[in-house]
């Protein structure tokens, strides 16, 4: 992780210069070119073996790309029904026009996605070693009724700075509390520093306690980016937080601490 310090873009000047006019455009443009790079990743799991399935507490999954430009009808309407059967009570009464929004979200072409997926019957245990090998697979027929959960992730600028934005973390009831969110978002943390990103972030709606509890428990931290820090007042009315963690020193002033 320390090597994305080392090789993301940074203005080099002395203390308290401004950086010129060139600078500002000369960094703009080399990250924007880093977003690009990373959006153009037809599959950021291939270089991740070891996550390519999930064996614990019970639940036996392997773990598929997609993007959302791309997406068939029975997995957009599996996302949607996922999506309701976990959010619609976090977001009470703003979830009907949230939903909306959601629904214009996921299709999008920017959308990335980590697909969970239930090994269907005879799958065998040579396949799924192959798999973990780095060779080339294709999984035994499997439709969306085999889906168990997803991530929506996307590459975006935040502050000046790239970094990977959870949208959605969403699995089945039925497989939460069995260590897989923790294995997806090892995941994308390990996507966002492979390009070069300076952090992940993420929105949490304060009702839903649990998930609050559990990005904490992964060392996220309230952004300074996030309405309760910006101003206190207003965050007092957003239903939501925006948590981040950083991966130098650069993401962490501007990201976590506010004091760039």
């Amino acid at each position: 992780m320390a090597m994305a310090e080392k090789k993301r873009p940074r203005i080099s000047s002395g203390a308290g210069r401004r950086p010129s006019r060139k600078e500002i455009l000369e960094r703009k443009k080399a990250i924007d070119e880093l977003i690009r790079k990373a959006v153009a990743v037809k599959d950021h799991l291939v270089q991740f073996p070891a996550f390519h399935k999930f064996q614990r507490n019970g639940l036996s999954v392997y773990l598929e790309s997609g993007r959302g430009d791309q997406l068939t009808l029975p997995t957009r309407k599996y996302i949607q029904n996922l999506l309701k059967v976990n959010m619609e009570e976090p977001y009470g009464p703003e979830w009907p026009s949230e939903e909306k929004v959601k629904r214009q979200e996921m299709v999008a072409p920017e959308a990335r996605y980590i697909f969970v997926k239930q090994y269907s019957n005879g799958f065998t245990t040579e396949c799924s070693m192959n798999q973990d090998a780095g060779m080339e697979h294709t999984h035994a027929p499997c439709n969306e009724g085999c889906l168990f959960g997803f991530v929506h992730y996307r590459f975006v600028l935040e502050e000046e700075l790239p970094v990977a934005y959870v949208y959605e973390l969403q699995m089945e009831p039925s497989a939460q509390g069995k260590g897989l969110g923790k294995f997806l978002m090892q995941l994308i943390e390990l996507i966002a520093c492979k390009n070069q990103m300076g952090a992940v972030m993420l929105t949490v709606q304060k009702a839903n306690t649990q998930a609050m509890a559990f990005y904490t428990k992964l060392r996220y931290a309230i952004s300074s980016t996030s309405p309760s820090r910006v101003d206190p007042q207003i965050g007092l009315e957003k239903s939501y937080e925006i948590l981040c963690k950083a991966f130098d020193s650069e993401a962490k002033s501007k990201l976590e601490d506010g004091e760039w």
